[in-house]
């Protein structure tokens, strides 16, 4: 490998600034959730409950369309100017947010950073599927998605040092994006899988890969159908990652338990999923993407249809609650590597993009829901078995998919391949 992709403790650069860039994903997902009970308490800004449900669900609107916009471009473009422009649009919009003058400007710029950030994720997880070893990529994936766990766990560590100054997160998390744009600039290479595909078109081997070519692909056989089951997938899986995080808490008070006991269990729902994530990649190298996902969201399902039982003893409970999480958060993580693993390198952004887009929809969906059922007074024991029915949806959906990614020929008979060779630098990628 060449020197300059390590770190000074032996590391890879690709592997290092691709896990912060998740982690800044992980940012995301809380500093909202930390800042709207100070915000909705002194109406700073103009807000009120209405006003935070709608800055929330721009920003989730935001995520959602920069993951399917930026698919095709990085698939036509390369991986790394658009992964530089995406961190820095989020950086730039995030720090605006502390300056916003009332709640439009702040939905405004909430909007802008999530199209930044969530054109990241597909992004990088495509970066990471070409730059790790093919029998490693589930691995690779999965433990790229800790960040996104850590993140969490770290900014609502933050906001118990920072709240009520709600303006200061922000400016952190800005801050924190543009320290990492420059070593992006500096540190991060070009997907190689990315540059011998347009070597292949220079030889004229291969179609050009525009932007309109990886979006056909996503809509012809053989990958109609196995996109279809993707999305349903990824769907559920984002539905129940922000549903549980946005209302577990509440559900468990309605539960009996008190409110303290609630975020002791959301954050042990967390822990569990840095667990999940390592375990899974490790199994689903060894006995294949598929099988591990069907098992995973299956284990969801049960244990999160088992929640609804109240167990004597907050022990058993805060076992049963990481437990949950183990399989719940790994099992949307192991949608992504399945899609790595199923489409060409010319769509694979383009792929992953339609996962993550599609799901962010089922983010916004999860905690409508789950409100809708705390507001009727029924969130417990019938959020938990709303929760194990998704799991379900998305059994039954990855059960009608392929193995492995299908066989196809390109004109000049020459096999397209869906998983790019192991090349030296990957070799100590993860």
């Amino acid at each position: 490998m060449n020197q300059g992709t390590k770190t000074a403790r032996g590391l890879s650069w690709p592997v290092v600034l691709c896990w912060i860039t998740i982690m800044l994903d992980g940012f995301d997902l809380v500093v909202l959730g930390t800042v709207i009970p100070t915000l909705n308490g002194t109406g700073e800004l103009g807000f009120n409950p209405a006003a935070s449900t709608f800055v929330a669900t721009i920003g989730l609107v935001g995520v959602g369309l920069g993951a399917i916009l930026i698919g095709p471009i990085a698939d036509s473009r390369g991986r790394r100017m658009p992964l530089l422009v995406c961190v820095a649009l989020f950086s730039v919009a995030t720090l605006a947010i502390a300056w916003s003058p009332n709640v439009a400007a702040f939905g405004v710029f909430r909007f802008l950073a999530g199209l930044g950030l969530g054109a990241c994720l597909p992004t990088v997880l495509a970066y990471m599927s070409e730059f790790t070893p093919a029998e490693r990529s589930g691995r690779g994936t999965t433990l790229t998605m800790t960040g996104y766990h850590v993140g969490a766990v770290l900014t609502a560590l933050l906001a118990l040092v920072v709240i009520p100054d709600w303006r200061m997160m922000f400016v952190i998390g800005g801050i924190a994006g543009l320290i990492v744009l420059p070593i992006i600039a500096l540190k991060l290479p070009e997907s190689e899988s990315f540059l011998l595909a347009r070597e292949r078109t220079a030889a004229g081997h291969e179609d050009p890969p525009a932007a309109s070519t990886a979006t056909k692909t996503l809509l012809r056989s053989p990958y109609a159908l196995i996109s279809i089951g993707i999305c349903v997938a990824s769907f559920m899986g984002l539905l129940l990652v922000y549903g549980l995080n946005t209302w577990l808490p509440e559900i468990m008070r309605k539960a009996g338990y008190d409110l303290g006991q609630g975020l002791t269990l959301l954050l042990l729902l967390n822990v569990g999923a840095v667990v999940g994530l390592v375990l899974a990649g490790s199994l689903a190298d060894r006995n294949g993407t598929k099988k591990i996902t069907l098992v995973w969201f299956g284990l969801a399902a049960l244990f999160l249809a088992a929640l609804s039982i109240r167990l004597d003893g907050m022990l058993l409970v805060y076992i049963a609650v990481f437990i949950t999480g183990i399989f719940v958060f790994s099992a949307q993580v192991l949608v992504y590597a399945y899609v790595s693993q199923l489409y060409p390198v010319q769509a694979k952004g383009t792929a992953l993009g339609m996962a993550a887009g599609v799901g962010r929809a089922g983010a916004i969906s999860g905690p409508f829901i789950l409100g809708t059922l705390v507001t009727a007074g029924i969130a417990y024991p019938w959020g938990f078995y709303a929760f194990s029915a998704a799991a379900v949806i998305a059994v039954i959906a990855i059960a009608f998919l392929p193995k492995n990614a299908p066989t196809i020929k390109a004109q000049s008979e020459a096999p397209v391949k869906t998983q790019p060779e192991a090349h030296e630098p990957a070799e100590s990628a993860v």
